[in-house]
């Protein structure tokens, strides 16, 4: 009787963090794992291996935020990949405008270069406005921009980064740069380089083939892709198209 009360304690518990965690998301918005636990999540700027090199301002926490339509509709692509043993991964969903405001201001101080040689080896700092890399105002923070690749359901587990480890160009040979356990895409997330433009011609037939699933399957789901990042896609029909939020990711 005791351990029957004390299990529908911890549910009651269980649930009651859910709803508070929930509760401080505005109207529409939810928590991935919520719609669909089995997308796995790598949220990167919540940790150090980013372009940068430390957590982003306004990521408290690394978790998945989207509006509600977009984790659906993610939950639904899930649900085919799945058939085929694959899973999504998501790197990046709901970022707020103080973390847009954080990679602004880092790209104003020009010594600060710690991770170029893995994610912008052949490009200045200086120019990842212009060439389309990093945004003033993010689709990102209107809540239906997600960032993802495409993982084998039984397969390797990521690497764990490690701080001060050697870099290796994010651009560099499947077996030799980081491995995320990603199917091999050409490039690495958050690459900033030409090779990770969707339609590059410097990536192997392989990989060519895993980006043409990713975009296949977002699109027929109702994603548009981002012709400069193999990896990013926003909901066509988004709830809030001139709407960027600013809430932190908790």
């Amino acid at each position: 009787m005791k351990k029957y009360f004390l299990l529908r304690m911890f549910i009651f518990l269980l649930l009651a963090l859910n709803c508070a965690n929930a509760a401080t998301l505005p109207v529409n918005f939810v928590y991935l794992y919520n719609i669909d636990p089995t997308i796995q999540q790598n949220i990167r700027y919540a940790s150090s291996h980013n372009f940068i090199g430390r957590r982003i301002k306004g990521y408290e926490s690394a978790k998945c935020i989207l509006t509600k339509s977009t984790a659906l509709t993610l939950a639904q692509a899930q649900k085919e990949l799945n058939k085929h043993s694959l899973s999504l991964k998501v790197y990046d969903c709901y970022r707020p405008q103080m973390a847009v405001n954080d990679f602004i201001q880092w790209s104003q101080v020009v010594n600060q270069q710690e991770m170029k040689a893995e994610f912008y080896p052949r490009v200045n700092k200086k120019d990842f406005f212009n060439l389309g890399y990093v945004a003033a105002k993010s689709g990102h923070s209107r809540g239906s921009t997600v960032d993802l690749t495409i993982i084998p359901i039984v397969g390797p587990k990521q690497a764990t980064y490690q701080s001060q480890q050697k870099l290796v160009a994010c651009f560099a040979p499947y077996g030799e740069r980081f491995q995320d356990n990603s199917i091999d895409m050409g490039t690495g997330f958050d690459c900033m380089d030409e090779t990770a433009h969707y339609m590059s011609l410097a990536i192997n037939k392989n990989a060519r083939k895993n980006r043409n699933l990713l975009h296949a399957i977002m699109i027929k789901y109702g994603f548009k892709p981002y012709s400069l990042e193999w990896w990013h896609f926003t909901l066509k029909n988004e709830p809030y198209p001139n709407t960027y939020f600013n809430f932190p990711v908790m």
